[in-house]
């Protein structure tokens, strides 16, 4: 098994991404045979509702991850809840799942994003590159807050 540090984790509700903002976080490559991961962020208890909904939802629950480092491409993945711990502020959420093969949209939703804003020309172009560089940091409106 290899272990990673997660410094950003996003959860995509009908196509919009939706930033979590984590305490504390790791993903864990298995390594057995079937591809899977482990996701364990430690988060303020304000979001444990929304993880027991997805948690008691038969349907998957699309999220990425930045691993590492902040300048790292988003991983997208496919995950269920395993479990949800609950601590005096914070609830430590265990997601389980595995790496889509097919590439995240994360650029085209900011960018479709960024244009709904009016950038415009080069003022476009200096924004998204500002953005991509500043992953975990962005939140540019409450589509991406929910």
């Amino acid at each position: 098994m290899k272990t990673f540090k997660i410094v950003s984790l996003q959860v995509i509700v009908n196509g919009n991404i939706k930033d979590i903002p984590l305490e504390d976080g790791l993903i864990i490559n298995k390594e057995d045979g079937k591809k899977n991961w482990l996701i364990e962020a430690y988060i303020s208890k304000e979001y444990y509702d929304f993880f027991r909904a997805a948690q008691e939802s038969p349907d998957e629950l699309d999220v990425q991850v930045v691993i590492t480092n902040e300048a790292n491409d988003p991983a997208p993945l496919k995950t269920h809840i395993r479990g949800i711990k609950q601590f005096k502020n914070y609830i430590s959420v265990l997601l389980e799942g595995y790496i889509r093969i097919q590439r995240s949209n994360y650029a085209e939703l900011l960018l479709s994003d960024i244009v709904q804003e009016g950038f415009t020309g080069e003022e476009l172009i200096q924004e998204f590159k500002s953005r991509m560089k500043k992953i975990t940091k962005y939140v540019s409106s409450k589509k991406y807050q929910e």
